[in-house]
């Protein structure tokens, strides 16, 4: 582990930091550094202790750089960056998620679709697919996280309905013959997420009728699978309370990626903060908070209704 360096002061950092008025740029910007590791770390779903574990830095450490409490060197924010799966520049700038997602593209699209959006851009001439195509009506997808219901409820809405249900960790996991446990661990999450979206264009391109899609929590914080998702489906947020969030994950026997750790309740509510603008994406909204199995089901057999007209 990286112990802190004599540029970072002592004091841990506060896990809700206002910036004072009147800062200086210098210190400002680290403030704004220190809550964009914060924010994207949240993202991603990991604690303190995940990202120290995974990244070989200090918790205390990380702390201190979360309240913009120091002068961090470019080599620790490599490891960080590369700790939850990211470029370093998206550290030390506040990139948008568009950009994010473009950038993306930009790295697997070919020569002349480059120089076709290097035109469109300059302002000449339209776009590669003016008239993009209508999501189907009978293509849904739940968004939300762990513990909020999207399996139990899309499978027995699905059924209701006579929909096929798919759960996308599931298929990742059939398609490797590996539990998404098993799959962390030997790839990390930089590589389950390109295995996701993998899984996500082949069910795009390849399933035909009506389908109701259960996706994973984490599926906000890659930009380009969110992309094709939102694009290629419409999708129903399905939130609950902090507390029945917790309580069905324990029940689950999961805590990913909060194992052992004795302030998961903090970090579940940091991560559904930081997820939130992302989760409200979605075009409806069903909260299972305080309501029955059957209670819920009706309401997203509602939502779907709604979105199908």
């Amino acid at each position: 582990m990286v112990n802190p360096h004599s540029d970072i002061r002592p004091a841990a950092a506060p896990d809700h930091a206002e910036r004072p008025a009147g800062e200086v740029p210098d210190a400002a910007y680290l403030f704004d550094l220190g809550q964009r590791v914060r924010r994207i770390r949240a993202i991603r779903g990991m604690s303190r202790k995940v990202l120290a574990q995974v990244s070989g830095i200090s918790e205390r450490y990380i702390a201190q750089l979360e309240g913009g409490m120091g002068n961090v060197s470019i080599v620790l924010l490599r490891r960080i960056a590369a700790a939850v799966s990211m470029p370093v520049e998206d550290l030390v700038m506040d990139a948008s998620d568009d950009w994010a997602a473009i950038r993306r593209m930009l790295r697997s699209a070919a020569p002349e679709r480059i120089a076709r959006a290097r035109q469109i851009l300059a302002g000449q001439g339209l776009p590669l697919d003016s008239h993009p195509q209508p999501i189907p009506p009978g293509r849904i997808a739940l968004v939300g996280l762990r513990g909020a219901g999207k399996s139990t409820l899309g499978e027995i809405v699905a059924g209701r309905l006579g929909w096929k249900f798919l759960e996308l960790n599931r298929e990742i996991e059939r398609s490797l013959g590996l539990s998404v446990t098993e799959i962390y661990k030997l790839y990390g999450q930089d590589g389950y997420r390109r295995l996701e979206l993998a899984s996500l264009r082949e069910i795009v391109a390849g399933t035909t009728g009506p389908l109701l899609l259960a996706t994973g929590g984490g599926i906000v914080a890659e930009p380009l699978s969110y992309e094709l998702l939102l694009s290629s489906f419409h999708t129903i947020w399905v939130k609950t309370s902090p507390d029945e969030h917790m309580n069905r994950v324990r029940e689950q026997g999961d805590l990913r990626p909060m194992a052992n750790d004795s302030t998961a309740m903090q970090e579940l509510v940091t991560i559904l903060t930081n997820r939130e603008p992302l989760y409200a994406r979605a075009e409806a909204v069903v909260d299972t908070a305080g309501r029955s199995v059957e209670q819920s089901a009706s309401d997203l057999a509602m939502a779907i209704a709604t979105l199908r007209k």
